[in-house]
């Protein structure tokens, strides 16, 4: 069991075994697309990174108070390698994790993870309610209003970038066109 490398199929398959909320899922497909993005920049495995993404938040709607730890037990007891174990327990790093993102992997999922929530909030306030319309500039103006979803960690994203050594505009830009990416399936392509 040690050689499992687990699939897209698996880690959707668990996300929603795991999370029935239409919010929660579209939040682990968003940080997928994010994901998968940024392998592609660093020339790494965007399937890896995806699945990554993808279970990232496995825990957070029946365990909120056990956030990471109950994710890694999940995973742990599906056979799923240390490294992306590691990897998803990073992501809450000074929160509810004393694991340090190290790989480059870890670095991009803590940095993106309350971004992919930033953008989303914006693109919804806009009237096109989609990504596809979203500047890094529109992201900005939003970050510096602290009460504009006043629930986004702006210090993480801030150590996330500074973790990828990213200014916060590159950080958005990708992230945006990340998002873009699977602007459909997170319902932010402006069609609901």
């Amino acid at each position: 069991m040690t050689d499992y490398i687990p699939t897209r199929q698996d880690a959707f398959a668990l996300l929603q075994e795991y999370n029935t909320e239409d919010s929660l899922i579209r939040h682990g497909l968003a940080v997928e697309g994010v994901m998968r993005h940024f392998a592609e920049i660093h020339q790494e495995d965007p399937e890896k990174w995806g699945v990554i993404g993808l279970v990232h938040d496995l825990d957070y709607q029946q365990y909120p108070d056990q956030h990471c730890t109950k994710t890694a037990e999940i995973l742990a007891s599906h056979g799923w390698p240390k490294d992306y174990i590691r990897a998803v327990v990073s992501h809450g790093w000074g929160i509810c994790s004393d694991v340090e993102p190290k790989e480059k992997m870890e670095k991009v999922l803590y940095a993106i993870d309350e971004l992919t929530g930033l953008v989303a909030t914006t693109a919804l306030v806009r009237p096109s309610r989609s990504v596809m319309d979203v500047e890094p500039k529109s992201v900005k103006k939003k970050w510096k209003d602290k009460s504009f979803a006043a629930k986004v960690n702006r210090q993480v994203i801030q150590n996330g970038a500074e973790m990828l050594s990213m200014e916060l505009s590159e950080l958005f830009t990708e992230t945006i066109a990340g998002m873009r990416k699977v602007a459909q399936q997170i319902g932010l392509d402006g069609s609901n």
